[in-house]
């Protein structure tokens, strides 16, 4: 079990609301009593959870100077799943498949972004590398918003071998490349997909790009050259859902 600090009103809401059986302890600024503050207490307190009070001094050494709100939680990080656990779900079939594969990336703040898009959009899953990429972090739980108790993350130790075994499954690899010759507006998405999107500033590796079935972009029609990467999944993301629910 990995435990670690969470801080700030709307990490504490979502740890609340999605997993407060994973809670294991709470500190709160024993001066404030505003309204929001105080609804986060009850809400503890109704799970049996006993927050401790705290001067600020204590508050900040806790959260390593970072913006706390007056609350921190201790809890227990969401598990990352396997390839075992991947395998099993995919083979399973229980419906139509939909997965979002992230190519080295290490943005704690991208990672978090991505799983609320995917909670959102009803993506299955989100494939990341071991190495070289970021995990579920205290961070990556807050963006996420209560995402990432929602939306498995599975490390793979080698996504090339994961995504051929992918495409062994009947399942299509559509890539995110700026040199694509098609838009996603013109990819038609009814189909069983996963969406490989590349690493910040670097894109898909080469060997993760040839891999790919097809490539797709989104058009640019401004003077910046790309999107941030959780952006970008958000836009894709959604263009694919809309299809699937059009037809």
């Amino acid at each position: 079990m990995s435990l670690a600090k969470i801080f700030g009103v709307h990490a504490a809401q979502a740890a609340l609301d999605y997993a407060p059986k994973k809670i294991k302890q709470a500190w709160v600024d024993q001066k404030r009593q505003d309204e929001r503050l105080m609804s986060l207490v009850k809400g503890l307190q109704k799970h049996n959870i006993r927050p401790e009070k705290a001067d600020r001094k204590k508050l900040d050494n806790l959260s390593k100077g970072s913006n706390h709100q007056g609350i921190i939680l201790e809890v227990e990080m969401p598990a990352m799943r396997s390839e075992s656990d991947l395998k099993a779900v995919v083979e399973s079939g229980k419906q139509i498949p939909f997965w979002l594969i992230l190519d080295h990336v290490q943005d704690p703040q991208n990672l978090g972004a991505c799983l609320r898009t995917a909670d959102a959009a009803g993506v299955q899953g989100v494939i990341v590398t071991k190495d070289q990429a970021v995990g579920i972090t205290p961070t990556v739980c807050k963006v996420a918003s209560g995402a990432a108790e929602t939306v498995p993350v599975y490390q793979v130790t080698n996504l090339s071998r994961t995504i051929n075994w992918l495409k062994d499954q009947g399942i299509w690899i559509a890539g995110a490349a700026g040199e694509a010759e098609q838009t996603i507006y013109e990819m038609d998405a009814n189909m069983p997909l996963a969406l490989v999107m590349g690493a910040e500033e670097k894109g898909l590796r080469r060997l993760t790009r040839e891999q790919c079935d097809f490539l797709v972009k989104i058009p640019m029609q401004g003077s910046v050259e790309s999107l941030n990467v959780s952006v970008a999944a958000g836009v894709l993301i959604y263009e694919i859902l809309r299809q699937r629910l059009k037809v």
